[in-house]
């Protein structure tokens, strides 16, 4: 998708305001609620059915876009019974890739105290495609030839996490990141925003729609402290390390713990 334009700086894929924040992104979600309701009855009206879907839909899971009570603003939330089956996926198309060569993924969410995981799938200088998974409900490391696993810990409320896929590709399979293929986030989560960038960028450095605020009582706005999700790898490296010493000599490095400055009022 993104082959052959031009990259630098920021390169944004989701940002919840947008007109169509899920324009390049494809939607899943658990199809319980779908079965259940075309098990129905012929005998029953189109009212009947449609109201029995709706439920179910709700109950097993959702993509929607709602206002963010915290941050007073739109978000997307993606929420659903089972993490596997409830999830975004960028590109829309299976066929096509994202070809984004930016080194470093930046995702603003919001932690649902609830299971949660995203995946994201590289290409490396070996022409190999290798997944990176991290979840919230994984106590261990382990690298496999073609996915890496990892635990991940959120703080409470709005998060952001920032992911070297470059250092990542290197230290788990010590070869060289080529490009992003795919990215897929599963839930429970609410999203503000996921770019990619050239390198990291301190507050000061971002641009205004590329950070969070938090409404306050004399309508000035003041950046809400997000923390990134680190150490995302919270076992140590040397736990770490010995699932990894089999595909490769070093370890993943937990990702950089960097914490958004606060605005002044």
């Amino acid at each position: 998708m993104f082959k052959n334009t031009f990259q630098s700086g920021f390169l944004s894929i989701l940002y919840s305001i947008g007109s169509k924040p899920l324009q390049i992104w494809d939607k899943k979600v658990d199809e319980l609620g779908k079965i259940m309701a075309e098990s129905l009855s012929v005998s029953e009206t189109l009212k009947d059915q449609q109201e029995v879907f709706e439920q179910e839909q709700v109950r097993n899971g959702h993509i929607k876009r709602i206002t963010d009570n915290d941050i007073q603003s739109l978000v997307l939330e993606v929420e659903g019974t089972n993490v596997s089956t409830t999830y975004i996926t960028c590109p829309a198309d299976p066929k096509k890739t994202l070809g984004i060569k930016l080194p470093f993924l930046v995702m603003i969410i919001k932690n649902l105290k609830k299971y949660f995981t995203f995946e994201v799938q590289v290409l490396d200088d070996k022409n190999v495609r290798r997944r990176f998974r991290a979840s919230n409900y994984q106590s261990t490391t382990r690298v496999k030839p073609f996915i890496c696993t990892m635990p991940m810990r959120l703080d409470d409320g709005w998060n952001q996490i920032q992911f070297n896929l470059s250092d990542f590709t290197r230290r788990a399979y010590g070869t060289n990141y080529i490009e992003t293929l795919r990215v897929q986030i599963h839930a429970n989560c609410r999203i503000r925003r996921v770019y990619f960038s050239d390198r990291l960028y301190s507050e000061d450095e971002l641009p205004a729609e590329f950070k969070l605020y938090l409404p306050v009582q004399n309508k000035a706005k003041t950046c809400v402290g997000m923390v990134f999700a680190g150490n995302c790898i919270h076992t140590s490296l040397a736990r770490a390390s010995r699932h990894i010493r089999k595909y490769s000599k070093v370890a993943p490095a937990a990702f950089k713990r960097v914490w958004c400055a606060k605005g002044r009022g």
